[in-house]
């Protein structure tokens, strides 16, 4: 029997609901202290991904960053310290419990130009060409829709806009059993 996409969904809400009540160190693999420092614990200790996007996304000031997956705000928080006061970070994530933490760690920080907002990546509630880049770190792996999240970042991005992704690959097909199995879903 093949998991459904609302069956997955659920899954992942579920693992990372649990994630945010536990809590887990991976943070220092990927950010220098530099990059931590002055960051809320919350933020660092949810810290879920594989890798530094916003290092890698010669961000500017004054740009309008989208953060897919956003977690706890790790990532948008490094945005919006990169894009400074007249840029904006904009964190998208479906988990309830790591939208309010990410908006706590933004209020925490004082940082008026970070929004987090609530919905999946494969539908952004976001305007056509609004944002100036996305960053995603460890997310869209998650999906079953992968091209629908691709059109959608095509989208939202302004012409001449970019992507950085920090991410998974599997080279090869996976077993059915895999494949249906809702942990292999969550990362």
């Amino acid at each position: 029997m093949s998991l459904t996409e609302t069956e997955i969904k659920e899954s992942i809400i579920d693992t990372y609901t649990k994630v945010a009540s536990n809590g887990r160190l991976v943070a220092e693999r990927f950010y220098s202290p530099e990059e931590l420092q002055g960051l809320p614990t919350s933020a660092v200790e949810l810290a879920l991904g594989v890798g530094n996007p916003a290092r890698h996304a010669a961000l500017q000031r004054g740009e309008v960053v989208l953060d897919l997956g956003s977690g706890a705000g790790i990532d948008t928080l490094q945005t919006a310290r990169k894009v400074g006061p007249t840029g904006k970070a904009i964190g998208l994530d479906m988990t309830p419990e790591m939208i309010r933490r990410a908006r706590a760690n933004a209020n925490a920080m004082g940082m008026t130009k970070v929004e987090i907002i609530d919905g999946p990546m494969e539908a952004i509630p976001l305007p056509d060409a609004s944002v100036d880049v996305v960053i995603s770190n460890g997310v869209i792996n998650l999906t079953m829709r992968k091209s629908q999240v691709f059109r959608e970042i095509h989208r939202v991005l302004k012409l001449g806009g970019r992507f950085c992704v920090a991410d998974m690959l599997v080279n090869g097909e996976l077993p059915e059993d895999v494949l249906n199995h809702p942990t292999a879903w969550t990362g």
